[in-house]
């Protein structure tokens, strides 16, 4: 039985209807995934690789923007009033390769703070912040080339662990110059420290453990000296008072002579 040509009429208008609505949601995502942040100036980056580059410098920003493209390949937040970077920040541009966090007031990367840029970045500039140390759990394999420059690192032991397991570029780490030290005289202020050779600023935690590990161990030593000298005594007071107990007990050889005696008289 055909169908009613206003029926196929109104199921056509419905279906293309919707049609639209998709067409128009997809436009709508790809707009927000790829549209400038606000405030921000954006433009197309150079070259045959595409992507955006984003500027959001002297801004005053006091958060990194959330709604940066997907696409970006050049992100620039340098001058403004940023103290820290939360991690996972940067996870979701996978074509980012220059990122410019300097002249702000960094004081920590968090944990996580470049997790995703591992394989696309290349250069990263966090000079003229607040760091004083870093963090690799905050890098998570970044191999970038990176200027640490015009920062009050304080050099200690935690830093000098630090150095070994962060993948960025050696030669970038020459920018970590020593504002101060733990210990003070470790005359390294004003150096590079990766440059300070046969250098260990981890002696004083050393001694300092070594000493809570002899405080320690004497301790349960004289525990143990306690508990024996307890234990020495209480037994001897116990054999003590059991001795006293068997002597005042009849004794059987006494016993013994006297049925001796009466079956002689007997």
């Amino acid at each position: 039985m055909p169908l009613p040509s206003d029926w196929l009429l109104r199921h056509s208008v419905v279906m293309w209807l919707l049609l639209q609505s998709l067409v128009l949601m997809t436009l709508c995502f790809h707009h927000a995934a790829t549209s400038c942040s606000k405030h921000c100036y954006c433009s197309d980056s150079e070259g045959q690789s595409g992507g955006k580059t984003m500027r959001c410098s002297n801004l005053r920003l006091t958060e990194i923007p959330r709604d940066i493209p997907n696409d970006t390949r050049r992100l620039y937040l340098d001058y403004n009033l940023l103290t820290s970077v939360p991690a996972n920040t940067f996870q979701n541009l996978p074509l980012l390769t220059e990122l410019d966090l300097s002249h702000n007031e960094l004081a920590k990367l968090e944990p996580g703070a470049f997790r995703g840029l591992a394989a696309s970045l290349q250069f990263l500039d966090l000079s003229s912040n607040k760091l004083e140390t870093l963090d690799p759990e905050a890098f998570e394999g970044v191999q970038a080339r990176s200027n640490l420059t015009n920062n009050p690192w304080r050099c200690d032991c935690a830093l000098q662990m630090a150095m070994p397991r962060l993948a960025l570029e050696p030669v970038s780490l020459k920018g970590i110059v020593c504002e101060t030290s733990v210990p003070e005289d470790a005359g390294v202020q004003g150096e590079p420290f990766l440059l300070a050779k046969d250098l260990d600023l981890c002696v004083a935690l050393k001694k300092t453990t070594d000493v809570a590990m002899l405080v320690t161990m004497f301790g349960w030593f004289t525990m143990v000296i306690s508990y024996l000298v307890y234990y020495v005594r209480h037994n001897q007071e116990d054999a003590r008072r059991h001795l006293e107990y068997l002597k005042s007990l009849p004794s059987r050889q006494g016993k013994s002579e006297e049925s001796s005696t009466i079956s002689t008289v007997v």
